[in-house]
């Protein structure tokens, strides 16, 4: 962690609908002595319950799901545009099927236990708070349903406090 500085998430300046949405992020947790991570380009940032928070949906069918789900904490990894391609593969392979955070050359660090990217800019340390999978009949918009979900694949959203925010040195 010594390429890593805290810093109070008060000083934290970025686009979410950039940084999430546009440039990707990788979602990653430790279960069973075991880190698997995914990419992700859906979630947000904000404020709720008090808190500083994450939002953060994750696919039944994802691998790294049971390692979110099996944990209180995972960290959020965003890095510069050099490593679009490795993201790319990271979100493209199972870590069920290969040890894809090996062939990605990406490497691991620990902050209390919690896996985290060497090569990332910025980390966000999340304690899940929330998690719901998302329903059919909650959708207002019914074309979202149509459009999103046709096998019946609903996320579940994870709302999480932010605890702690690394930027590189």
């Amino acid at each position: 962690m010594e390429s890593f500085k805290e810093i109070d998430i008060n000083e934290l300046y970025l686009n979410p609908f950039t940084k999430i949405g546009k440039d990707w992020m990788l979602i990653t947790a430790k279960y069973n002595d075991k880190i698997n991570t995914m990419t992700a380009s859906w979630g947000g940032l904000g404020f709720m319950w008090g808190k500083n928070v994450a939002y953060t949906v994750i696919r039944p069918q994802r691998y790294t799901k049971q390692f979110i789900d099996n944990n209180y904490y995972f960290s959020l990894c965003f890095f510069n545009n050099d490593y679009k391609k490795t993201l790319s593969y990271l979100g493209s392979v199972s870590g069920k099927d290969e040890n894809k955070i090996e062939n990605s050359k990406l490497s691991i660090v620990q902050y209390n236990d919690i896996p985290l990217f060497y090569e990332s800019k910025l980390v966000l340390i999340c304690k899940k708070l929330y998690m719901q999978e998302i329903e059919e009949n909650c959708f207002i918009d019914k074309s979202l349903n149509n459009l999103w979900y046709k096998n019946n694949d609903y996320h579940t959203l994870y709302i999480s406090e932010i605890t702690n925010v690394f930027v590189k040195k």
